[in-house]
């Protein structure tokens, strides 16, 4: 079996795990209400092959609760809240493990490694929070597509409190300038039959999941303080900014020797 249709069974079988994991979920425990806001065209692909995916909710929860949690520990604990999320979904058939600079999702241990993240940038202040994960490489991901241009992020944003003394958050998780290895190899249709729905799938629980507000436990500790560093406005340094996608490969002239 070649590598593209290895990829292609991995993710049929995360697939089955996901449905499973999604059949048995139980609402107990919540804390927020929450309410899936996607815009109109969630996942979109450009000409080049670039795929790009919006899922978005709306955390309504009383003002004081997310006062308390508006600091960079807890955007932190978000971050690991959603590898966490991925782990449980899939019954831990998808992990990820950490070094001091990247972060790998892999199926069950190392080297089947789908995802190669970058390690985490952050961004914060008295309204906004996000944290944004560049992809490197994997089994899911192209040739074209490594190398950091791409990413994920999560970000956050939130509204002034109503006159119940209640706030909404808007959350949204992001994937932008991703190539995926399917649609490459195979085609664009089977990917948006399997990964990519298997992607719209657990990013709706992981948000569904932030009902309960059960953040997990970070495992760098970067920001273990409780306040926002010295600063205007308490600002956190802002992640470098999103890469375009890479240039097109020269093309090459049939009967021609490529130099």
């Amino acid at each position: 079996m070649n590598a593209r249709w290895l990829t292609l069974a991995i993710v049929v079988a995360v697939a089955a795990v996901v449905v499973v994991v999604a059949l048995r979920r139980r609402r107990r425990g919540y804390v927020a209400s929450v309410r899936i806001v996607d815009p109109a065209e969630s996942t979109t692909v450009d000409r080049q092959g670039a795929v790009r995916s919006v899922q978005a909710a709306e955390l309504t929860l009383p003002r004081e609760t997310l006062d308390a949690m508006w600091t960079p520990m807890h955007l932190e604990r978000l971050a690991r809240t959603y590898w966490r999320f991925l782990s449980r979904c899939t019954l831990g058939l998808v992990r990820v493990a950490y070094t001091s600079a990247e972060r790998f999702v892999v199926l069950g241990c190392r080297p089947l490694v789908l995802l190669r993240f970058q390690a985490p940038e952050y961004e914060m202040d008295d309204r906004r929070g996000l944290v944004r994960w560049r992809i490197d490489r994997g089994l899911l991901v192209s040739r074209r597509g490594r190398g950091g241009n791409g990413y994920l992020q999560i970000d956050l944003r939130r509204s002034a409190a109503n006159t119940e003394g209640f706030v909404t958050a808007r959350v949204e998780v992001e994937v932008a300038s991703f190539y995926p290895a399917i649609a490459s190899g195979i085609s664009r249709w089977v990917y948006a039959n399997t990964q990519s729905r298997i992607h719209v799938v657990v990013t709706h629980g992981f948000l569904r999941s932030l009902a309960r507000l059960d953040l997990a436990e970070s495992r760098v500790g970067r920001y273990a303080h409780d306040t926002l560093p010295e600063g205007p406005a308490g600002v956190m340094p802002d992640p470098p900014p999103a890469q375009g996608p890479p240039p097109p490969p020269p093309a090459v002239s049939r009967g021609s020797t490529p130099r």
